[in-house]
């Protein structure tokens, strides 16, 4: 099998789906970002990148604040709609049916509907080229009661979070392996 070689690109795929809220409570957004990831653990950090021309960038660069609300099955078409729509001509929340939940840190709403919601204060924004990186801090993970079990930990796989891929959305599927099975003595 040979592979073939392609022009350069933006190919590490899947990636995480998200909605991202920000403004505050009485005027707020929502932007989906499919370029978004972890960058520390201690302080806990994560990015987000948006292009400057979008209507959140101002906002985000202006408050200096953003929630990522990972998204699921049951999101997935509010998510890519709030991909395609600008909140500078619509209210997302009001057109997909969206419940703003107030945030313990940060002054953006939550997405009520969203399995987990992660609070962020921008630290750093990078000029990239054709995005804006917005580094931020982890103040906070909320997430939904219905998703822990009786232990008290929290069952991911009970989210159905979706992915993007090459255009396309994705549930995430069957668990094939777990951190470090592959050297755990038998």
């Amino acid at each position: 099998m040979s592979k073939r070689v392609w022009k350069p690109g933006t190919f590490v795929y899947p990636i995480p789906a998200i909605m991202v809220s920000c403004g505050d409570m009485e005027n707020s957004n929502i932007i989906t970002v499919a370029w978004t990831g972890i960058i520390n653990t201690n302080p806990a950090m994560v990015y987000i990148s948006v292009r400057p021309e979008r209507f959140s960038h101002n906002i985000i660069k202006e408050t200096g604040e953003f929630v990522i609300n990972l998204t699921n099955k049951d999101l997935a078409y509010a998510t890519d709609w709030c991909g395609v729509k600008s909140g500078s001509k619509v209210d997302k929340f009001k057109e997909m049916k969206l419940t703003k939940e107030k945030a313990n840190f940060v002054n953006c709403p939550m997405i009520k509907e969203s399995p987990v919601s992660i609070e962020c204060k921008v630290k750093e924004i990078k000029e990239l080229g054709s995005h804006n990186m917005f580094i931020a801090e982890v103040l906070s993970i909320d997430a939904t009661e219905e998703y822990f079990d009786e232990t008290g930990a929290f069952d991911i796989t009970k989210c159905n979070l979706i992915a993007y891929a090459n255009g396309k959305y994705f549930e995430l599927g069957e668990q094939v392996g777990k951190f470090g099975y592959s050297v755990k003595k038998k």
